[in-house]
């Protein structure tokens, strides 16, 4: 095996301006050279970068390679020779074998696609409700703040059985903890809250069980430190993930909105190609236990291999056209919830969460448009694990104020009339 091979200087900390769908273009150009490049870690590590659909797969199913918290480098800082620390207890996503598969099996029960689907009436509910309180606010609305962020953190609050007095809080810390432009401190402090927080809960739920998943879990063998991180982790991971699908994905169909037809006609197939197209959980690490050859090159043991989802998502050897937003295609094999034991666990959640509110808003607000220019809208920053929009100024005409106040079906709505507005003229990505 030869390990000479194109080589990424640093992993891309930013999207090519005027492309905030696109993986930014360091990332394709490597995939030009092959499905697999070196990259230099900070400090003068080794390491790899994963672009092509079939390898990231493989990778992601392969035992050798792992998700260990304490084997892990930064790609971005130079963290030097200190141990980084292992996971905390139930931070179960940084954590292999059967560490992983204990807390795996209690949850994996809790959230599958049957129980995921008789949640759909409430979701519908929750997304009217957001909806009722857009309309009766009036435009313009921060599409975020408004729609994309209260729906997911309402449905994993009750999941979890948050009291829901205490949901605004979950959102306001979750959102700074996840903030990559936020201060350290204040994101420190955050983290500090919501654990806080989580640990008077748990004793709650210990002394009085109610109908809820964190209660469930109470009546196991996880310890008090166990519960609390896990249930740091549903909460934050349920928020943050599909809040920033919902706000991407809600502007790449006013971006492309020949496509917002097949909300109508196809919705699951339309969210499977949003999921693709744009990969909001953009990339995953991973570290060799041993050596390992991957398209003809030796991955060594220690190695930490970046796999790059959204640049797998598209490949051009397995979806065609792969950089156009095509709702009418099969998207199915995209590997936005990644693949393997590693497999996100609340993904079924998620596509009932989007299912239900892409189309609801689009036959709610059929004249929706962006409020500000689409070169103005702040994405992310690459350097964080989640993609996304800062903020989403949207508006609509007056007259769809108070239209079809709880449809979740769009076919109740106007089914001729798209979007309309600047939104339309952003190049399609």
């Amino acid at each position: 095996m030869t390990n000479h091979a194109h080589t990424v200087t640093a992993l891309p900390a930013a999207r090519t301006p005027g492309c905030p769908f696109n993986p930014p273009r360091e990332l394709s150009q490597a995939h030009e050279h092959g499905p697999i490049s070196r990259l230099p870690f900070p400090g003068g590590h080794d390491g790899w970068l994963i672009t092509g659909h079939q390898l990231a797969r493989s990778v992601l199913g392969d035992p050798r390679f792992s998700s260990r918290q304490e084997l892990m480098r930064s790609p971005f800082i130079d963290m030097g020779d200190s141990p980084t620390p292992p996971a905390p207890p139930g931070i179960f996503i940084m954590m292999d074998g059967g560490d992983h598969g204990r807390y795996r099996k209690l949850l994996a029960g809790k959230f599958t696609v049957r129980r995921m689907r008789l949640l759909t009436e409430r979701v519908e509910q929750v997304t009217a409700e957001r909806l009722d309180a857009m309309a009766a606010a009036g435009p313009p609305a921060d599409l975020v703040g408004a729609f994309a962020q209260p729906i997911p953190a309402i449905m994993i609050c009750e999941l979890l059985g948050v009291p829901a007095t205490d949901r605004p809080f979950f959102q306001e810390h979750v959102a700074t903890l996840f903030d990559e432009d936020a201060p350290e401190e204040e994101r420190y402090a955050s983290h500090a809250a919501v654990h806080g927080y989580i640990a008077t809960l748990v004793s709650a739920k210990r002394a009085a069980p109610t109908d809820d998943v964190l209660s469930d879990l109470t009546g196991t063998d996880l310890s008090e430190a166990e519960l609390i991180g896990a249930a740091g982790l549903l909460l934050a991971a349920g928020m943050d993930t599909t809040s920033n699908m919902l706000s991407l994905g809600t502007f790449a169909l006013l971006s492309n909105p020949g496509q917002v037809a097949m909300l109508r006609d196809a919705p699951d197939q339309c969210v499977e190609e949003l999921l693709r197209y744009l990969s909001v959980v953009h990339r995953r690490p991973r570290v060799a236990l041993e050596d390992v050859e991957l398209a003809g090159h030796t991955v060594k043991a220690g190695d930490q291999v970046i796999l790059a989802l959204n640049t797998a998502n598209r490949d051009p050897g397995r979806f065609d056209a792969p950089d156009a937003l095509d709702a009418g295609r099969s998207a199915i094999g995209h590997l936005a919830f990644g693949h393997g034991v590693h497999q996100c666990l609340g993904q079924q959640l998620a596509r009932v969460e989007l299912r239900t509110a892409y189309p609801a808003l689009f036959a709610r607000f059929p004249s929706l448009r962006l409020a500000v220019p689409a070169e103005d809208i702040a994405l992310r920053p690459e350097t964080g694990d989640v993609i996304g929009v800062k903020t989403l100024p949207v508006t609509w005409d007056a007259g769809d104020q108070g239209l079809h106040a709880h449809a979740a079906d769009p076919r109740e709505a106007d089914a001729e009339s798209p979007p309309r507005g600047r939104a339309g003229s952003l190049p399609q990505a």
